[in-house]
């Protein structure tokens, strides 16, 4: 491969801005088949008898191994070729998406959700790498990855709606089936609009790097996400903590090999570890308010999970108004700032849930939840703009990888801490009914709103009144101090985010990309190999 300088006031032409379009439909839909299940699941599970546990698994296996293949592909999309990982990934998805969609039974959906979990796991970090690849022009690369980084959140906020269309009219393995189309679209115009990158110099992939590496993030994840589901309870956290054991062996073992399955000298440069570290906490506080206000749109205001993704499009059309401003803001303002005034955005928002009651209208929740999203929208942008180009050229898709799973730990960690303060909260508050305080009912009551939900169809009509009550109430007061956390945790993200990255210049100035890379990395850079 030819390598060469690159000249950062080349403009990107039209075959590159069709292959940001080619790459950002998959992009969604990798992020929407997380949540498309959501309202499928109880059709499924009476067509294949599901088992809860099944229920659980069939949800939960494709986003846990998107999360552990992340750094893998992205690696081995700079080793072998992103736009080659990239579509076979895509034909394995599309491939695998027909066969879940006619899964005949829950065993069989599970393994097909773990495969399409691993071909998911080719996409984000190789369109990623593509897309800063492929614009050279700071300004025209940013307004690429916004548009690349709105198709995630995007893609997670509709999964739910377009899985209860669908279920209006067809049967729920339709929910797989949108797949097909969208990648049959990136197979026919991949190899004609988008680039090969790879690295020269590319060692083979380290199988042991691949085993250690999910047996750090699996567990880690896995773990947590116990954690919010009941608490903290010893094997959960154990089984956390065997995630962090084998990611100790995996960074060891990094810096024993030439060719490391991840280099870990990329955190050594500035923009890249400050840009993580930041991406990581700020995706925890953000996914652990969503978590519980998604919750209490359900159990508290009582809506159904389809008027509930409805609603969250509020504040999502507010992001995407945030990530617009945003980037044109950037051009002449150095990032730390934006994210800074970002965070100080976000703490007003959540200072303002904090205030929220049972009997608040659901405009002053909206309100609050999408000056938080407003505030919070530069993250991913900005994240993506200083990590991947920050990164020497032959690594780009090892640290786009590197941004999806840091995002991915940072929501896991986030869920479960602030699932847990909120839980603290409603325990302390609610009032169990004499007549099950101290039984089975009164302790699943006391646990979780939901147990108090079902509890209270079982008791007489006033004393289930009061129990559901009080336990929304109580709800409620766990979401309050919450917000009251978060607020306190985004004023402390803005200071940190100028600490970190307040030499790094606005994204509109020429050679930002590279600013804090090593002499030796910054002067090479890749050129695409024709399109084949």
């Amino acid at each position: 491969m030819e390598v060469t300088g690159t000249n950062p006031t080349a403009q990107a032409g039209r075959r590159a801005w069709i292959g940001v379009a080619v790459l950002t439909l998959p992009t969604l839909l990798t992020m929407m088949d997380i949540s498309v299940l959501f309202l499928a699941l109880p059709q499924l599970t009476t067509d294949l008898g599901a088992s809860a546990t099944q229920q659980l698994w069939i949800s939960d296996i494709y986003g846990f191994l998107i999360a552990g293949f992340l750094v893998t592909m992205g690696t081995l999309g700079d080793r072998i070729g992103r736009r080659r990982v990239l579509l076979v990934g895509a034909f394995a998805f599309g491939v695998l998406s027909v066969l879940a969609a006619f899964a005949s039974s829950s065993e069989a959906l599970i393994i097909y959700r773990a495969l399409l979990g691993v071909a998911g796991a080719t996409i984000m970090p190789s369109t990623l790498a593509l897309i800063s690849a492929m614009f050279e022009n700071p300004k025209q690369r940013g307004i690429a990855i916004a548009i690349w980084s709105s198709a995630l959140t995007l893609g997670v906020a509709l999964g739910p709606i377009i899985g209860g269309v669908l279920l209006q009219w067809f049967w729920w393995g339709s929910v797989f089936l949108i797949a097909v189309p969208i990648m049959l679209l990136l197979l026919v115009t991949g190899r004609a609009v988008l680039p090969e990158f790879k690295s020269p110099e590319a060692g083979r992939l380290d199988p042991v790097s691949v085993v250690l590496s999910l047996a750090a993030i699996l567990p880690f994840i896995y773990g947590f996400k116990e954690v919010a589901r009941i608490g903290w309870e010893v094997g959960p956290v154990l089984i956390a903590v065997a995630g962090l054991f084998f990611g100790l062996l995996f960074a060891v073992r990094q810096r024993m090999l030439a060719n490391p399955l991840l280099d870990l000298s990329l955190f050594s440069v500035r923009a890249v570890g400050g840009a993580l570290l930041l991406g990581l906490l700020i995706a925890g506080v953000q996914g652990g308010s969503g978590f519980y206000i998604s919750q209490f749109l359900q159990l508290v205001k009582g809506l159904t999970p389809l008027q509930t993704g409805l609603w969250i499009l509020v504040p999502v059309f507010a992001l995407l108004i945030g990530i617009g401003v945003s980037q044109g803001v950037a051009q002449k303002v150095r990032p730390a700032f934006v994210l800074a005034g970002g965070m100080v955005i976000a703490a007003v928002g959540m200072a303002l849930l904090t205030q929220l009651s049972a009997t608040s209208g659901l405009a002053f929740l909206l309100v609050g939840f999408s000056v938080v999203y407003f505030g919070v929208a530069p993250v991913g942008p900005l994240v993506g703009q200083l990590v991947v180009p920050s990164a020497p050229p032959e690594k780009a898709g090892s640290a786009a990888s590197l941004q999806s799973t840091s995002g991915e730990l940072g929501v896991a960690l986030g869920i479960a801490v602030m699932g847990s303060i909120g839980m603290a909260a409603y325990r302390g508050d609610v009032a169990i009914p004499a007549e099950i305080a101290g039984t089975p009912a009164g302790q699943t009551a006391g646990e979780t709103v939901a147990g108090a939900l079902s509890v209270a169809q079982t008791l007489p009509a006033a004393a289930g009144r009061a129990l559901v009550d009080s336990a929304r109430v109580a709800f409620t007061s766990g979401l309050v101090v919450t917000a009251a956390v978060c607020t306190v945790v985004f004023a402390l993200l803005a200071v940190l985010a100028v600490v970190l990255l307040k030499q790094l210049p606005p994204m509109g100035a020429h050679g930002h990309a590279q600013e804090e890379a090593p002499a030796e990395e910054r002067a090479p850079q890749e050129q695409p190999t024709p399109a084949s």
